[in-house]
């Protein structure tokens, strides 16, 4: 197959690059940090072509139609995930980047689309297990959460003749830029907060897994019948927030030392810090109250849907997944200067 990734400069997107080049697919990819393409490209072990692409810009939907010219498949990995950001910025790149995907798609008769959105689309203050795809959806707790259920919106309604869209729980992984250095930043604090007994159920995804779905889902011949084409993916290895923190620390070589806190002052706390980031919208407070929510309130997904229809079965563990990416942390990250 010819597949165009955009975003494939990115942690999951230079995985899919990787994986669909390995499998012999003819694989272009986009993103806009050229020096980050020069890397994802010497690091792979098959050649790949690259094209600059800043979404939202005047050029973009050129670019991406020309991308997009004899594609067999789109999967559309490129999106700015943050807990914490400016308003425009979540618009246009995850918003505007969708609009400009499902356009190069029609003009180009591209057959397929693989979306990636978020399970950040399911979460509210409160404990959730087992979430299904149809699940009622709260109201956004972030601009996050806000964009991604807007570009889950646009792919629906587009009716494209082939069009999934993946909803991984927080991907970990060897060059993980946003997950693993905040859980990092937070065990380095010394007394890591343990919020409502530290007993919240969390889900993770090692990056290996998802680009398994992602292939299932290119793979899949039609759309299912019957059901909005939108699968749950996680490791299915839901694991209470202290414990994953105390293997994380271990996998790292980092002292773990750990504290319950009462929930209500750490959310004062935040709500305090989101207001003086307001002030000054290019600082990113330490916590939000969604990282806080996130790791004192459950959140589990239901996988059923992916497996009857992906036949998605977590082939890396999440303790295998911990110690690949404590290796490569030691291995990369430990010896590069920052």
């Amino acid at each position: 197959m010819n597949i165009l990734v955009t975003g494939g400069t990115g942690f999951l997107g230079r995985h899919t690059v990787w994986r669909l080049a390995e499998r012999g697919h003819r694989v272009l990819f986009t993103g806009r940090n050229a020096r980050e393409a020069a890397a994802v490209k010497s690091l792979g072990r098959h050649d790949v072509d690259f094209v600059a692409i800043d979404h939202g810009s005047a050029a973009a939907h050129a670019t991406l139609a020309a991308c997009c010219r004899g594609m067999d498949a789109v999967v559309h990995c490129a999106a700015l995930a943050s807990p914490w950001g400016r308003r425009q910025g979540f618009e246009r790149s995850n918003v505007e980047a969708v609009n400009e995907v499902l356009a190069a798609c029609r003009t180009r008769d591209v057959p397929k689309l693989v979306h990636i959105s978020s399970p950040s689309i399911y979460f509210e203050f409160a404990d959730r297990l087992q979430v299904r795809e149809e699940s009622p959806l709260p109201a956004p707790v972030n601009d996050y959460a806000r964009t991604k259920r807007a570009a889950e919106a646009l792919i629906l309604d587009a009716a494209l003749p082939h069009s999934i869209i993946l909803r991984p729980r927080a991907i970990f992984g060897p060059w993980d830029n946003a997950l693993l250095p905040r859980l990092l930043r937070l065990i380095r604090l010394g007394r890591v907060p343990l919020l409502r007994g530290g007993r919240a159920l969390v889900d993770m995804t090692y990056v290996d897994n998802v680009v398994d779905a992602i292939e299932a889902a290119l793979a899949l011949p039609a759309n299912p019948v019957g059901i909005e084409p939108v699968f749950n993916v996680s490791n299915g290895e839901p694991i209470e927030i202290g414990d994953l923190l105390a293997r994380i620390a271990a996998a790292f070589d980092v002292p773990f030392n750990a504290a319950p806190r009462p929930y209500f002052a750490a959310d004062l706390a935040a709500r305090l810090l989101e207001a003086v980031a307001r002030l000054a919208p290019d600082w990113e407070p330490p916590f939000t109250r969604y990282s806080l929510g996130a790791i004192a309130f459950s959140q589990t997904l239901d996988l059923s849907r992916a497996a009857s229809h992906l036949s998605y079965r977590p082939r890396v563990s999440l303790d295998e997944g911990i110690r690949r990416t404590g290796q490569w942390w030691r291995e990369t990250m430990e010896n590069t200067p920052r």
